[in-house]
């Protein structure tokens, strides 16, 4: 929604104010530049990317009309999934929650996190981890250089469509150049029907121009910063994951575990020590546990 609302405020400004000073939006309306510009920069799309980046990009779109999937109430949701898994553990030994994470769908400390069961980025990387743990095998500091890997592998791979499209919108002014030298090309070419013409034909090729930078700088690269911030929600659940996950490894208790995965979150979207507390608490109650 936010996206169609920068938009709507990019396009009614732009042309609201070159009405006001008189300009008429018929003159804009120029398909040739128009296809030169968009097809140059779909060209250079295809050119510059491999087949996986090309539909990566094209999935992308679907994601971008929410505006937070990971907001507050999730990361309280995950920090008292992780708080009942640990306790679990904790209580009556890791191998207690083996069954739970093998097949989290019919698991009872699972059954009420619908919203974590429905992401496969989450519930793939908590239960890989919590059966690394399970295992017993490894130490903790492979397990912690593990999910940094990961997570750095998670992030590069989820801002391959910010990259393409923001090449695509620093070209596009450069596109916008080129439809205008045809523009003015063409205008010059037709020198012999004089000045009044000759005008006309300039002002149209500028049009390529001014289309190359509203396009790029009020369409394109907007999307590609959009697509920036959705993956670095995405990193900071992983990462909360992480820090709690490895407190526990730690030693800490299963409350205190999930303390770290709080501070590790941004502050917009971070519970305070209060409102976490309460909620562990309630979850407490909720699971019946000490």
């Amino acid at each position: 929604m936010l996206i169609i609302i920068g938009y709507f405020i990019v396009v009614a400004s732009v042309f609201g104010g070159y009405m006001l000073i008189g300009g008429h939006l018929g003159a804009l309306y120029q398909p040739a530049e128009i296809v030169m510009i968009a097809g140059a920069a779909v060209g250079a799309f295809v050119a510059s990317n491999n087949g996986k980046a090309i539909k990566a990009t094209l999935r992308t779109f679907s994601k971008l009309k929410r505006t937070t999937k990971y907001n507050k109430a999730m990361y309280m949701e995950l920090m008292a999934l992780q708080y009942k898994l640990l306790s679990k553990a904790r209580r009556d030994g890791m191998l207690a929650i083996e069954r739970d994470i093998d097949d989290p769908e019919n698991s009872a400390l699972f059954a009420d996190y619908p919203k974590l069961l429905s992401d496969p980025m989450i519930m793939a990387f908590l239960t890989d981890y919590l059966r690394l743990m399970v295992s017993g095998n490894m130490d903790p500091f492979e397990i912690d250089a593990l999910m940094e890997h990961e997570i750095e592998t998670f992030q590069h791979e989820a801002e391959v469509p910010a990259h393409a499209l923001h090449a695509v919108g620093d070209g596009l002014p450069a596109f916008g150049i080129v439809a205008a030298v045809m523009g003015v090309v063409h205008a010059l070419g037709s020198a012999d029907q004089g000045p009044a013409e000759m005008g006309i034909l300039i002002a149209h090729a500028l049009v390529g121009t001014f289309l190359g930078i509203l396009l790029a700088y009020g369409f394109v690269n907007p999307v590609a910063a959009r697509i920036h911030h959705q993956v670095a929600e995405a990193v900071k659940m992983l990462q909360c994951i992480r820090v709690t996950l490895m407190a526990s490894l730690n030693g800490y208790a299963p409350q205190l575990a999930v303390e770290f995965g709080r501070k590790a979150l941004f502050t917009a979207e971070r519970p305070t020590f209060t409102e976490l507390e309460e909620h562990v608490r309630s979850t407490k109650s909720s699971a019946g546990g000490p």
